[in-house]
């Protein structure tokens, strides 16, 4: 069985710990909410590919080449997930 370590001096909320401890903690948020570092490393991912795809596309018409349809898709649906995840979220007021 797992054992909860638990930091708090509120002794009412360790003893209804112990006495729950298989209840999931509630008001924490998800993941996404709490960390930071996720966020961040999905917008420098999109952000890295929209770059790569907007560069290779000038580096290939430059030299006179077709540009693929993969190239001009990564950086449609990298500029797509940016503005997505950039847009501010509708308030529920």
């Amino acid at each position: 069985m797992k054992r909860n370590i638990i930091f708090s001096t509120d002794a009412e909320k360790v003893e209804k710990n112990k006495e729950h401890h298989d209840e999931p903690v509630s008001g924490l948020g998800t993941p996404l909410q709490t960390d930071r570092w996720i966020y961040r490393i999905v917008v420098s991912a999109l952000a890295l590919t929209l770059i790569s795809s907007i560069g290779g596309a000038v580096w290939l018409q430059a030299n006179d080449k077709d540009i693929p349809e993969i190239l001009i898709g990564l950086g449609t649906g990298a500029l797509g997930g940016l503005a997505g995840l950039l847009a501010p979220t509708p308030s529920k007021e």
